[in-house]
């Protein structure tokens, strides 16, 4: 490890010590942080730094518990039952069919880049769950473009043109109502 590169330890460590105290372990005198500046989290490389890769996973994870807490302190201050809560799971259930999409490899080895939509497809969950300070739109979603990729794995465009529409009704009614 001593030769390798990777993420300086010292921005890492600090980063973790925010989300720690944001999820309520560890001190509670560091600064809160939220999921999306989690998301936009970006390191030195350093000499002897952390695996990237290792880093990368346990901060999925951070965003995955931010998240979670966000959404249930909300969740727990509704005592019964209403519309609004009944409206909040169907646009949860609406995040988990976006977390479980599978979308069907391009053809002639060309689609759309899967990371740029993996990528996308978190700020929808995000937006739909309302854990974002940024929010997308309908409109945004409808106007969204990814890279292509020839020869290397990729979605097959059509299939996910044609979820992204669905998902900005949703999103259209998340506005509406």
């Amino acid at each position: 490890m001593g030769m390798r590169s990777g993420y300086d330890p010292v921005e890492v460590d600090e980063l973790i010590a925010r989300i720690e105290a944001t999820l309520g372990r560890g001190p509670q005198d560091a600064q809160q942080v939220t999921a999306d500046e989690v998301r936009r989290a970006t390191f030195r490389p350093k000499r002897g730094g952390y695996n990237e890769t290792a880093v990368d996973f346990a901060l999925e994870a951070f965003v995955v518990a931010l998240e979670t807490r966000m959404k249930s302190t909300v969740r727990m201050a509704m005592v019964e039952p209403t519309d609004d809560l009944l409206r909040e799971e169907w646009f949860e259930a609406q995040a988990a069919r976006v977390e479980r999409v599978a979308f069907r490899p391009g053809r002639m080895g060309s689609g759309y880049n899967e990371d740029a939509v993996d990528a996308f497809l978190d700020r929808i969950v995000a937006t739909l769950r309302g854990t974002t300070q940024n929010p997308l739109t309908a409109q945004a979603v409808r106007d969204s473009a990814f890279p292509t990729v020839m020869f290397k794995p990729g979605y097959l465009i059509a299939d996910v043109d044609a979820f992204l529409e669905s998902i900005a009704e949703v999103l259209e009614q998340r506005v509406t109502s």
